[in-house]
């Protein structure tokens, strides 16, 4: 059987992660959240003070994220998780793979993933990745602007409403109990409009891209049909 890329993009808080890791393990190929990775970065400035806010405005200091860039200060790195086999985000190979999933992150990541040498950086490690092919890989221009080719292209989608409410059940399950469902309402729709409004790589629907709206879907649904997509992209 060929080997293709798998390429899911969408919208925050869709799931996307949850399906393609799914995917991957069911049919043995390598899973990448690039999301993940992004977060790993943002993690980065935040620990170092490159991030400000004034007037509800936040400032990434583009400068010195730059440098230490090109400096090689940060390594962006998976390890498997020995007890679900499921890969975990690291910093200089430190695992982060919580710290990554707080709000104050998901209130950061978009203004730091919509840098352009932030992309370049993280864009040619995931280019990198997909050489080989047997891969599957979820994030916001992955059939767009990292691998345009991808055999089979998903865009993942849901209402703001029904993504903040998973969101908010996920915090509320990890403890993260200093969170309002309003709160997390609105940063689902910021980060909508920054990812879908940024001047590199924006997020948006492939052409070509299969759009599956899992508002009132279940995971054993969705699973199912991203399933049957991919046979039919492996067979063709």
């Amino acid at each position: 059987m060929k080997k293709i890329i798998v390429a899911i993009d969408g919208f925050s808080s869709c799931g996307k992660s949850t399906m393609a890791k799914e995917l991957a393990k069911k049919v043995g190929y390598i899973y990448v959240d690039t999301g993940a990775m992004y977060r790993v970065v943002t993690l980065y400035a935040m620990r170092n003070g490159m991030i400000s806010e004034a007037d509800d405005k936040k400032t990434v200091d583009e400068q010195c994220l730059a440098q230490d860039i090109s400096d090689g200060k940060i390594t962006v790195s998976f390890q498997l998780n020995p007890e679900n086999n499921l890969p975990m985000a690291c910093l200089n190979g430190e695992v982060v793979e919580s710290e990554i999933r707080t709000l104050d992150v998901s209130n950061n990541v978009s203004n730091v993933s919509a840098l352009s040498f932030v992309r370049e950086f993280l864009t040619s490690q995931q280019k990198a990745m997909g050489k080989k092919k047997g891969i599957v890989m979820d994030g916001r221009d992955i059939g767009t602007a990292v691998f345009p080719k991808a055999e089979l292209k998903i865009f993942l989608t849901a209402t703001p409403e029904v993504r903040a409410k998973r969101r908010f059940d996920e915090m509320m399950e990890k403890g993260e109990t200093d969170v309002t469902f309003e709160e997390v309402l609105k940063n689902v729709q910021e980060r909508d409009y920054l990812d879908t409004h940024r001047d590199i790589a924006p997020l948006k629907q492939a052409d070509d891209a299969i759009v599956i709206d899992n508002s009132n879907l279940t995971k054993d649904e969705q699973n199912a049909l991203l399933l049957s997509y991919f046979n039919e992209a492996v067979n063709k």
